[in-house]
Order: C-alpha cells, then sequence, then structure tokens
C-alpha cells in the first residue's frame, strides 16, 4: 500500500464535528473528507483540530469506512478512521462536547 501523510482535519463547528463523528465504533472514530484512496484497515493518521480549540492532535487509527470518489448518492467521498485504543481520552472529550447537541440537524457523513 502506499505510504500518505498524516491528514489535516479542523471542525469549526460543533454540528460538523457531530456530522462526522463515528460512535458506532467501538473505540469512537472519525469521518475524514478526501479523495485519496484508502484500503480497509489501513493505518493513519491525523492532525485534528476541534471546535474552540487551537491546538491540533495528533490522532492514530485504521480506516474502517471508505466512501470512494464517484460514489452514488449524495454521499462525500472520504474515509471513517476508527481511533486506535490509546485514543479513548479524546473519544470523551468529543462526546463531552457533543453531549447535549441533542439529535443531528442533518445527517451524517457515514449514515
Amino acid at each position: 500500500m502506499a505510504s500518505h501523510k498524516a491528514l489535516s482535519l479542523a471542525f469549526d463547528e460543533l454540528e460538523t464535528l457531530q456530522a462526522a463523528w463515528m460512535p458506532q465504533l467501538e473505540q469512537g472514530g472519525i469521518f475524514v473528507p478526501t479523495d485519496e484512496r484508502y484500503a480497509l484497515g489501513e493505518r493513519v493518521y491525523l492532525l485534528l483540530r476541534l471546535p474552540d480549540e487551537g491546538e491540533r492532535i495528533p490522532v492514530s487509527g485504521v480506516v474502517a469506512w471508505v466512501s470512494p470518489p464517484g460514489v452514488s448518492g449524495r454521499r462525500a467521498a472520504g474515509i471513517g478512521v476508527h481511533f486506535d485504543a490509546a485514543e479513548h481520552a479524546l473519544r470523551l472529550r468529543i462526546e463531552r462536547l457533543l453531549d447535549g447537541l441533542g439529535t443531528p440537524s442533518r445527517s451524517g457523513y457515514t449514515f
């Protein structure tokens, strides 16, 4: 498999983070829009910036979802990254940020 650089993803709004969040994954995960091709199970590294935070957080995980470029419907091209177990504190941080937002006002990237 080809080597990929770290992907950078910045969330400016909680609603966008909520749409990208993948709580159905055991360790949590995030959808990353990209036109690059990745394979399921491929290791990836992210630099993630959460809403109202200045620092980028390094995150590691594996590809658990693939929406290739040109996918039918209104789905965005990208990958779902399942966080490594070591990212448990990040999962809790994201869940705290999203707590209280209620039901998403729009569909997520993966549902």
